[in-house]
């Protein structure tokens, strides 16, 4: 036995001497030292260095569903859908390096959801400026939607801001508003760059070059069969079908001086100029105060080179008609003013905001179809309306061929109350008008006869009673309550009331009045249907977590 033991004991000391020699001639390689993630407390909680650089990061997202209900107000026209509903997911990436000139920051935000039902979930307004993708089956178009949106791709640096940001011109942008219902700017999504000087003592001043094509509204085209033969001038007719796209001017006139003869102007708004937005804006501890006004260039296409009717009873041509320039560019504007008032005296956290803004010929500054529909000058988003709501920034006027800007402006409270640390409400409502050019709608109707299209005759019962180029109003109301109980979860449900009106008179109702026909309203045989003012309720229900 002891023999044995001595002999294992010797083997295993012979084969650790073999294999230290062998070891001894390998290289010896050192192992990496494991670079572990640090924290980064210079821009607050949640910040961490990207490991082997300075520079801080922060990722974060949030995960939203929402249901809503709003009973249309006709069941005609495809209208009938009463429920909504939306899943919504969002990344933000938050970069940031110190430099000798300040802090370099780079900030992403990616939006994506799929959204159904009522329009004010499955919106038209997404779908206007290619932020959504309608369904195609014959169940889901216009009630199925895929929404994907670069929210935010901006960088800053040294008071500069440029990329995909949030217009400088706004300022509450329905902070406390699920649905957002209120009148008033909020353009979370453009292309810009500016630059902020700090003034001291918290006044900070901006001036920003922004994209215009996310403050238009379209021009008003009054849609004839004349405009068929013009048709193929227009690339927004061949490619899109917006036929409304090219609207009549007059080109000649007979020998009694009397307007005749009709040419064609293409009034989709080209990128030209950009908009300009200035802000001054003042923080401190009780709020802050911003004044901001704006410039948005409307313009016109080529005047289209085909000639419809006569001159002094011969065909207008080229050679007997009046040479139609190109329609002269106008300059709209609008200047806002805000306040937001903290209010700690009540509740931690409670805040207050007033905001009022007026524009000419900038209706998406002054915001009034923030609930309706935008980007196109009749909405659809209220089912089943009993009328028309127009926003055109501007008519092009047939006997003068130049636009003629429509005002617009608009008021809006919001507060925000906090019953406790884990419930509370907000309380919001506006007012807003949008108002024609005067004479604009008298312009339009006045050559009625001629194209069959437009508000009508002046002086017939159609043209007093069309919802054409109508002056109208807007009152929004709604309240929320909303439960946190843990940080960065909501629960909570929002009602939400919306007046629309004509200022004056009445409208025909587009519900009770068969086939709206010139000839049928005219005869004084035929009842007709009138409104004044039409009332539009919507319940939100959302569940939210933000991380």
């Amino acid at each position: 036995m002891k023999l044995l033991k001595s002999s294992l004991l010797g083997s295993a000391a012979a084969f650790a001497a073999v294999a230290g020699a062998q070891a001894a001639d390998l290289p010896v390689k050192k192992a990496a030292p494991i670079e572990f993630v640090r924290v980064c407390s210079a821009y607050g909680a949640g910040f961490f260095y990207i490991p082997g650089t300075d520079t801080c990061l922060r990722l974060s997202g949030r995960a939203r569903f929402q249901y809503g209900f709003q009973a249309p107000v006709g069941r005609g026209n495809g209208a009938g859908d009463y429920s909504g509903y939306q899943g919504l997911a969002r990344i933000n990436i938050d970069a940031r390096t110190q430099t000798g000139y300040g802090t370099l920051r780079a900030f992403l935000r990616v939006e994506a959801a799929s959204r159904t039902g009522i329009p004010t979930l499955h919106s038209g307004t997404q779908i206007r400026i290619a932020n959504a993708f309608p369904g195609a089956g014959v169940d889901a178009y216009g009630r199925v939607e895929q929404y994907l949106n670069t929210d935010k791709a901006f960088i800053q640096f040294a008071g500069f801001t440029a990329g995909r940001a949030s217009s400088f011109f706004d300022f509450y942008a329905h902070d406390f508003e699920m649905v957002g219902v209120t009148s008033g700017s909020d353009l979370g999504s453009t292309n810009l760059a500016a630059y902020t000087a700090t003034l001291g003592n918290g006044f900070s001043a901006t001036i920003s070059m922004e994209d215009p094509s996310f403050r238009r509204t379209p021009i008003y085209s009054s849609q004839a069969a004349a405009a068929g033969a013009a048709v193929a001038n227009s690339s927004s007719a061949l490619i899109f079908a917006q036929t409304n796209a090219l609207t009549p001017v007059f080109l000649g006139y007979t020998a009694a001086g009397v307007p005749s003869g009709l040419g064609f102007t293409d009034v989709v708004q080209r990128n030209r100029m950009p908009d300009f937005v200035g802000a001054l804006r003042y923080d401190a501890p009780w709020g802050s105060a911003q004044v901001s006004g704006a410039v948005h260039e409307l313009n016109t296409g080529n005047t289209v080179t085909t000639f419809v009717g006569t001159n002094a009873g011969a065909a207008l041509t080229q050679a007997n008609a009046r040479p139609l320039a190109r329609t002269p560019s106008e300059y709209g504007w609008a200047v806002q003013g805000g306040l937001k008032l903290n209010l700690p005296f009540i509740a931690p956290g409670d805040t207050l905001y007033l905001q009022g803004s007026y524009g000419e010929g900038t209706q998406l500054y002054t915001g009034n179809s923030s609930y309706s529909g935008s980007y196109t000058g009749n909405p659809t988003s209220i089912q089943g309306s009993a009328f028309s709501q127009y926003f055109q920034d501007a008519t092009l006027n047939p006997f003068t061929n130049r636009l003629e800007l429509a005002t617009s402006f608009s008021a809006v409270a919001a507060m925000l109350h906090y019953w406790s640390p884990e419930w509370r409400s907000a309380f919001f409502g506006s007012y807003g008008e949008n108002t024609f050019a005067n004479g604009a709608r008298f312009a339009q109707g006045s050559y009625f006869g001629l194209l069959g299209t437009g508000p009508g005759v002046p002086g017939t019962r159609y043209y007093a009673l069309n919802q054409v180029l109508r002056d109208t109003y807007q009152v929004s109301a709604g309240a929320s309550l909303i439960w946190s109980p843990v940080k960065d979860l909501d629960i909570g449900l929002e009602g939400v009331y919306v007046k629309v009106g004509a200022q004056n008179g009445r409208v025909l109702d587009l519900n009770k009045v068969p086939g709206q026909t010139a000839a049928y309203v005219n005869n004084l045989a035929n009842p007709v249907r009138t409104i004044n003012s039409e009332d539009i309720f919507q319940l939100r229900a959302r569940v939210q977590r933000d991380f």
